[in-house]
């Protein structure tokens, strides 16, 4: 493999289907502008995915409990809430018949029948812009192809077969269903009359999301079979991971990766085999690889821009695969394979992310600047003032780290009034989780000499020699301190942040100055403490704390009214 220029990994040129059409910036233009309109839901956050589920079955259960709809019918009416994101397919179909259900069944009020109508109206009219915008997508990458195609090669190395697509989601489909049919099964169970109402409906629509999660695996294996049953379309691109390890794709002149057109998850398939003493070189290396994979995740650092070969017809919710040149020069081709849909890069997205890269930069100008600040009083420290040096320095605790304990406890006694069964196993859950993590959260501190970090916990203290620090980070809510040793994993812990109304305040978080000054004596090992921390000052163990939360909890759980 050779590289074309600084910027770019090139491919070699064997590698490349002949008559391959480089997708330049024009056409893949084209290709962006085809989009539904923006209020379209295309490409949605990683919270909504989790959001919606919840959502839509706390939907199905108050549909059926306050308007009287049958639980199969609540359940539809909420599910498209999903489909509209998730799986657009489903919507179109189910959609009117969702429609169908409000207008014919439950005790609605005339308003809420007309507003939940209109609504379901309104996603089935969004899926059906959604899928004319793939159809479009998909002929203009046709037409920027040209008519060239190629087979998909095998995967260099592979001896065997390649990983079905879907059988993730195909186990958890039918995890999900089977989980929907026992709530549904148990409803009478419950005791409350108001559970009792909305249990059945919870159970069908988690079970109509196990559903859609199985169709969502078939589709997938459909799709992905498809693209090595024939020759498929290619396309010249250029890729790299970006900061989530997911593919980002340009157009071929699109040196800069200033607009990626959209990105999909994939994973490598094939590698080399070996025998007998290069077992273990090959395990080493993969090793290296895998570690190296984690500190680009923990950097948040992008990959090399790679020149690639796409193989499909890429639109939205598509599966493709890339024949890409290696991350490293003098190494062969990678075949990569999608483990998730195309998701095209939107307008907005792309203002979120520049927003974020804004956001970035304003917060590493900030914490370099208290870094430096920071050294200069640890030296003025270390060389000794009235006092003397200073033999040990220890950060703790603090109001943010209780307020967030505060709070956490707040939010998990809205159910204390339930009873029952349900009083009984989530209070001891809770209780269990409190005792293994309040504790830290209101009593962690770290102690340093002129060794290195001491770290306690539940446990016996934990040291980190200072040539072993690898960064200490303070990124929104969490500070974190990682390890280059693999024996040590990262130390981390998080409290509640008002970034706009600190700035308004011109207040500094105390994580922030923490993790300025641990940085500062990285970096600067003049500004080190200068003796050694004696057992005490390392931290006494916490585990007598969580053993008296777990017991106060445990009685005020089994014992009181």
């Amino acid at each position: 493999m050779t590289t074309g220029s600084a910027e770019v990994l090139r491919l070699p040129g064997e590698a490349i289907p002949e008559g391959c059409r480089s997708w330049e910036a024009e056409r893949a233009g084209r290709w962006t502008r085809a989009l539904p309109p923006r209020w379209v839901p295309v490409r949605a956050r990683t919270s909504v995915f989790v959001a919606l589920p919840l959502a839509a079955v706390a939907a199905a259960g108050l549909l059926h409990r306050a308007d009287g709809l049958p639980a199969w019918a609540a359940a539809l009416t909420a599910l498209p809430l999903v489909w509209l994101v998730l799986r657009p397919e489903a919507a179109l179909v189910l959609a009117p018949f969702a429609a169908l259900a409000v207008a014919t069944s439950g005790d609605f009020a005339r308003p809420v029948r007309l507003g939940l109508t209109a609504a379901l109206v309104g996603v089935w009219a969004a899926v059906g812009l959604r899928l004319a915008a793939r159809q479009r997508q998909r002929a203009l990458a046709l037409e920027a192809a040209g008519g060239v195609s190629a087979a998909v090669p095998p995967a260099p190395g592979a001896t065997g077969g390649r990983s079905e697509r879907g059988t993730f989601l195909l186990w958890s489909g039918l995890v999900t269903v089977v989980a929907g049919g026992i709530l549904y099964a148990t409803a009478d169970l419950w005791d409350p009359a108001e559970d009792r109402q909305v249990v059945p409906a919870a159970g069908w629509c988690l079970a109509g999301l196990g559903l859609t999660v199985l169709h969502s695996a078939a589709l997938a294996r459909r799709r992905a079979a498809g693209l090595r049953r024939a020759p498929v379309p290619v396309l010249r691109v250029l890729v790299r991971e970006n900061r989530e390890v997911e593919t980002e794709v340009f157009a071929t002149d699109d040196v800069a990766a200033l607009r990626p057109l959209f990105t999909v998850a994939t994973t490598e398939l094939g590698g080399r085999t070996a025998d007998g003493d290069d077992d273990d070189a090959d395990a080493t290396e993969g090793d290296a690889g895998v570690r190296e994979l984690i500190a680009q995740i923990d950097d948040e650092r992008a990959g090399p821009l790679r020149e690639a070969v796409l193989y499909g017809s890429p639109c939205d919710g598509a599966e493709v695969v890339f024949l890409a040149a290696a991350e490293k020069a003098g190494e062969p081709p990678v075949l990569e394979v999608s483990v998730g849909p195309v998701r095209p890069v939107t307008g907005a997205a792309l203002r979120r992310t520049a927003r974020a890269e804004r956001g970035r930069a304003l917060r590493d100008s900030r914490q370099e600047e208290l870094r430096g600040a920071a050294a200069a009083v640890a030296v003025a420290e270390r060389t000794g003032g009235r006092s003397g040096p200073v033999q040990v320095r220890r950060w703790r605790a603090g109001w943010a780290d209780r307020s967030a304990v505060v709070l956490v406890l707040l939010f998990l006694s809205v159910h204390g009034e339930d009873s029952g069964w349900w009083r009984y196993g989530y209070g001891l859950a809770v209780t269990l989780l409190a005792a293994l993590m309040v504790p830290r959260r209101i009593g962690w501190r770290i102690t340093a000499d002129r060794e290195g970090l001491w770290f306690n916990g539940l446990g016996a203290a934990r040291h980190l020699a200072w040539e072993h620090v690898r960064a200490v980070e303070c990124e929104g809510a969490r500070l974190r301190i990682r390890s280059r040793r693999a024996s040590f994993e990262e130390w981390r812990v998080a409290a509640p942040r008002w970034p706009r109304l600190e700035a308004r305040l011109g207040l500094l978080h105390p994580h922030e100055r923490t993790a300025a000054e641990i940085t500062a004596m990285v970096r600067d090992p003049g500004a080190r403490p200068a003796g050694l921390a004696g057992e005490r000052q390392r931290g006494r163990a916490l585990w007598p704390v969580g053993v008296v939360i777990g017991v106060l909890g445990a009685v005020a759980v089994l014992f009181l009214p």
